[in-house]
């Protein structure tokens, strides 16, 4: 069994990281879930949370809007639709994914009147960047 597991996360700005991981804890769809070296292959939509990595020299966190993850036995990769470094996120960019998380709840509401999946599923994504906030110590107003 390897000790480590080669991780990426990618966002469509750029590669925010490709280190060695013992362990990747990811906010997949389904669930929270943790990813090691040798896991069973899998694909998984990512809901917006925290992505926590922790390698020999450390758990570094990135704050994920959504995407998607791969896993197979020697590497993980997230494909994430907005990721920021937990210590380089600022009110400013926080307060952004949460404007974007406002027009998209808008939005479904404006489009979608009387069909409530995709606003259930806009207010849930309200919901999870509002729960990302408190968790990191960031307001939502």
């Amino acid at each position: 069994m390897a000790d480590t597991v080669q991780f990426d996360l990618v966002s469509p700005e750029r590669l925010l990281t490709s280190v060695e991981a013992t362990e990747v804890q990811i906010p997949a769809s389904e669930g929270d879930m943790t990813a090691m070296p040798d896991h069973s292959p899998l694909i998984t939509t990512l809901r917006p949370g925290i992505v926590k990595v922790t390698g020999k020299s450390g758990t570094s966190e990135y704050i994920v809007t959504g995407g998607f993850a791969e896993i197979n036995g020697s590497s993980i990769s997230i494909l994430a639709e907005r990721a920021v470094a937990r210590e380089t996120i600022t009110q400013e960019d926080f307060s952004s994914m949460i404007a974007e998380a406002n027009a998209r709840l808008s939005n479904a509401q404006d489009a979608y009147q009387n069909e409530p999946g995709p606003v259930d599923e806009a207010a849930k994504l309200l919901s999870d960047m509002v729960a990302i906030g408190d968790e990191i110590g960031l307001s939502a107003n």
